[in-house]
């Protein structure tokens, strides 16, 4: 009996102490915390779990509904996750995730009168496939009932998904599809961000023009849709700016001996090569002109010094070659540069982009296929805003308005056809083995090198 009289005792000891113990705790806690405490035979377990404090007329939850955001903004597109397209692709979806982090977290959202939306991508991988894209985008449009439409990456994908758009009257921006034709249907729902084909070597030749206005230039591109095009813009350029182009030859597609077309353009006393096609043999075509001896006061060449083996193959022969890119890391476009053009600057800075880069894709470094898709957004987004509205037809109206600079440069399309005509394509020039870029003034992180010595006077 007095055995059990001193275990009664101890357990009221017991709870007396567990009774403090739970009292401090609510005295120490914050007002948001709810403590929970368990006694068992063996022991004592405490719970804090901690919420968010109602009105005191109101129910006590955990969870609130966002606040900030009137709405979301759906952004449909397929992306290249699978095929030959792939890696395009997945810089493509960073660039996205990155435009979208900027607008939600930075800008606040899209202003659409006097309410903000936050923004949402949907997207399909369509496996580099243009039979796939069709049936993507209607289910993007009436499944998932996107207000707007990104193309797919490429040219080809692009021009299987322009259809759907237009039918359905949903404004579409082009971010990796630079052919002309895509803007010479008739469409009046797609729009392009990235400069088209015709552009890509006018930088070039804006610069040799005011470099040497006495240029003699040789036009040797393969004979490809894309590089003609390319090689036909330039020439509108060079007639354009009053430039003497002595030679021209279009090569047959696989093409890597030139010797004979080398030889004849020399004769015909050309001083600057403009061409190439791709990789291959735009790459032949530079080694055996230096091989050959031509003097050149200036390069340009498409798609193959952009890569680092062009570097690697060519060495010194190299260096003084320069090619037009969409964008480049490097570029300087920045709010004071806009302002001097007397345009408004939208977007991240070209530093602040990079770091948002690699924070969505886990420490990469973007390239111009990733920074092409996060400025195909951000150029949406302006458009909603000038538009004011969620509407299509609206919107596309308001794209006619803008006119914008960016990290990726300048943003502006013909009100016409939707081509993009605002932004230039950059110049970079291989110096003392490394890439600069030398124009335009507003991106360049160097002067050019023009002529080019090592080549000009050897």
């Amino acid at each position: 009996m007095k055995r059990y009289g001193v275990s009664k005792y101890v357990t009221a000891i017991a709870f007396l102490v567990i009774g403090l113990i739970v009292g401090a705790a609510i005295a120490m806690s914050s007002p948001g915390q709810v403590i929970t405490t368990t006694v068992t035979q063996s022991k004592v377990v405490t719970v804090t779990k901690t919420i968010t404090p109602a009105a005191p007329t109101t129910t006590q939850t955990t969870t609130q509904k966002p606040t900030g955001f009137a709405g979301t903004i759906y952004i449909g597109t397929t992306i290249s996750l699978k095929g030959k397209f792939a890696h395009e692709g997945e810089y493509a979806l960073n660039g996205f995730k990155v435009a979208i982090k900027w607008l939600n977290e930075v800008h606040g959202g899209i202003k659409v009168g006097d309410k903000v939306y936050k923004v949402e991508l949907k997207y399909y991988d369509d496996e580099s496939s243009s039979q796939r894209v069709p049936e993507l985008y209607s289910k993007l449009i009436t499944e998932d009932k996107v207000n707007f439409l990104l193309a797919p990456y490429s040219s080809g994908l692009t021009k299987a998904a322009a259809p759907v758009a237009e039918q359905n009257k949903i404004v579409m921006v082009s971010h990796g599809g630079a052919s002309d034709s895509i803007f010479q249907q008739g469409y009046k729902y797609v729009v392009q961000t990235l400069s088209p084909a015709s552009t890509y070597l006018r930088s070039v030749v804006d610069l040799i023009a005011e470099k040497d206005p006495n240029a003699k230039i040789a036009l040797i591109y393969e004979n490809a849709a894309f590089a003609a095009t390319v090689a036909k813009g330039a020439k509108d350029e060079i007639q354009k700016k009053g430039l003497k182009l002595v030679y021209e030859k279009p090569y047959e597609k696989g093409a890597t001996e030139f010797g004979s077309i080398i030889n004849e353009a020399m004769a015909a006393g050309a001083d600057v090569l403009l061409g190439g096609g791709h990789f291959a043999d735009g790459t032949a075509l530079v080694q055996q002109a230096w091989q050959l001896g031509w003097k050149l006061k200036g390069i340009g060449i498409i798609v193959a010094p952009a890569l680092a083996q062009f570097k690697e193959q060519l060495k010194e022969a190299a260096n003084g070659v320069m090619y037009p890119a969409q964008w480049e890391i490097g570029v300087k476009y920045s709010p004071e540069a806009a302002k001097k053009l007397g345009i408004e600057w939208f977007g991240p800075t070209n530093e602040e982009y990079i770091q948002m880069y690699k924070e969505v894709s886990g420490g990469g470094m973007p390239d111009y296929h990733a920074a092409e898709a996060t400025a195909a957004i951000l150029h949406l987004a302006k458009a909603i805003e000038v538009a004011g509205s969620l509407d299509s037809d609206a919107v596309r109206a308001a794209f006619n308005k803008v006119d914008i600079m960016t990290f990726f440069g300048r943003l502006k399309i013909d009100p016409a056809t939707g081509l993009q005509v605002g932004h230039q394509m950059v110049v970079v020039q291989w110096q003392a083995g490394e890439k600069k870029i030398v124009y335009p003034p507003e991106a360049a992180q160097a002067s050019p090198i023009y002529p080019a010595e090592n080549w000009y006077k050897r």
